[in-house]
């Protein structure tokens, strides 16, 4: 939905739908935040140890950036919903939240949002991680790509991959080392 305001200056108005979706998963974050909470201090009660603290902020800022420009854009860009690109992005983006909760499931407590690793657990090879060694990461870029399309943002859904790219590149680097020094 969008608009023109008095005197023919335009308005920032975003369609109340698009803004429950992005707020939806900004709920579905924070609550994502909390498991993590508990599951940081379960893995640090057993001797885990939090490697690439540096990044994590940076990380938090990207992943907001996300949420906040999927919004930002569709209003200040007039952004249209085109149904072609709008409900399989939808369709992408609802499935990406399932599989997220399955790979925090499939982790169990040692899922978390910081790389803290318990000394002398194996690998998970359960659920996703039957097939790849950092499923999750997968499923955040492809969400990265299809919420923001959901109402054609595509300047933020581009903005996140580049952005999210170079983060994961320090991310899987610190991840992948501290796993090693685990076992």
């Amino acid at each position: 939905m969008t608009g023109v305001a008095n005197g023919g200056s335009a308005a920032f108005l975003v369609a109340p739908w698009h803004l429950a979706l992005v707020c939806g998963v900004a709920v579905e974050r924070l609550a994502e935040l909390l498991v993590s909470v508990r599951h940081a201090r379960w893995a640090r009660a057993r001797g885990g140890v939090e490697r690439g603290r540096r990044h994590y902020r940076v990380m938090v800022v990207v992943h907001a950036g996300l949420l906040a420009g999927a919004v930002v854009e569709t209003g200040l860009c007039d952004r249209p919903f085109v149904p072609a690109l709008g409900w399989p992005a939808l369709a992408v983006t609802a499935v990406a939240q399932v599989l997220r909760w399955w790979c925090v499931r499939s982790l169990g407590p040692c899922w978390n949002t910081r790389v803290i690793v318990v000394p002398g657990l194996a690998l998970s090879t359960r659920g996703p991680y039957r097939w790849l060694r950092h499923p999750n990461y997968l499923v955040v870029a492809v969400e990265g790509i299809a919420l923001p399309l959901v109402h054609s943002a595509w300047l933020t859904a581009l903005a996140f991959t580049v952005v999210n790219a170079a983060v994961l590149t320090v991310r899987l680097r610190v991840e992948n080392a501290a796993l090693e020094l685990a076992r």
